[in-house]
């Protein structure tokens, strides 16, 4: 019976450990405020979704660059759009999450440090809710992350 290859194994489990991005991911342009060994380990990790993450980040500074410092989240109309879903902020985090889980670690580490300043200004500029717009827990059977237990607009 024939064997995989080891380096298909680690591929397939997602274990990035000591390997190098190719050559071809570091002539891509750099990936919002990432260095370039970051931005290359993103473009190789995510296999051209990078720009998934930096249409994410966009969003999610756009969020916090309105004026006022009580910003409130506003519910998506339709969740299962993937264009409407987006309007939620607390969406697009929960996405920057789950493509954050699936980076090596160099890039995972740069990549928290612009999440956590992020995250930072969203819990200055946001109120914790007293009783949060989803409650339950999500589509996987999670409970919801804190960014969803704030207050939203109409409550």
């Amino acid at each position: 019976m024939p064997r995989r290859r080891p380096g298909a194994l680690r591929a397939a489990r997602g274990d990035f450990e000591g390997r190098r991005p190719s050559a071809w991911a570091r002539e891509l342009p750099p990936v919002d405020r990432l260095s370039p060994a970051a931005s290359a380990e993103v473009h190789w990790a995510l296999r051209g979704r990078a720009d998934e993450v930096e249409t994410l980040l966009s969003t999610y500074r756009d969020f916090l660059r309105r004026p006022g410092n009580g910003l409130r989240l506003a519910p998506s109309l339709c969740e299962s759009c993937p264009g409407c879903a987006r309007d939620d902020v607390a969406l697009v985090r929960d996405e920057l999450a789950e493509l954050y889980r699936g980076l090596p670690p160099g890039a995972r580490r740069a990549l928290g440090r612009v999440l956590r300043a992020l995250d930072a200004e969203f819990r200055r500029r946001t109120m914790p809710a007293s009783v949060p717009f989803r409650i339950g827990p999500d589509r996987q059977g999670r409970p919801y992350a804190w960014w969803h237990r704030r207050v939203y607009e109409g409550t």
